[in-house]
């Protein structure tokens, strides 16, 4: 599973680049880069930065799935940044049923590394 942390790193990197790309977004709003809006955005994808540092851990994911959350709520700053996080969202969906369903083939040992 320690192929799986470069993933979820390499995710949380493209997200950030993507959150960090909604400030365009955020600049033609009233208040510009300098309001709230702003300030969460970039708050946002310097949180999604620092969480590769601790997506090696057992609840890295979990602080992963929290930082999804606070995307899709963040809709209701910038709504272009809540339609994003859905489908950041659906992309965490799908890693992590990956990862359930790696754990249990490997549970099981019908991986194909695992088969003589």
């Amino acid at each position: 599973m320690k192929g799986f942390r470069g993933v979820l790193s390499a995710m949380l990197i493209l997200e950030a680049i993507v959150v960090l790309l909604a400030l365009l977004v955020v600049a033609k709003m009233d208040g510009g880069v300098a309001s709230w809006q702003g300030w969460l955005v970039g708050l946002l994808a310097l949180a999604m930065i620092l969480a590769c540092g601790v997506a090696g851990r057992p609840w890295g994911i979990w602080v992963a799935v929290a930082l999804q959350v606070v995307m899709i709520l963040g809709y209701f700053a910038v709504p272009a940044l809540g339609a994003v996080g859905l489908l950041f969202g659906l992309a965490w969906a799908w890693l992590i049923w990956l990862r359930h369903d790696v754990t249990r083939r490997m549970a099981e040992g019908t991986l194909r590394s695992q088969q003589q």
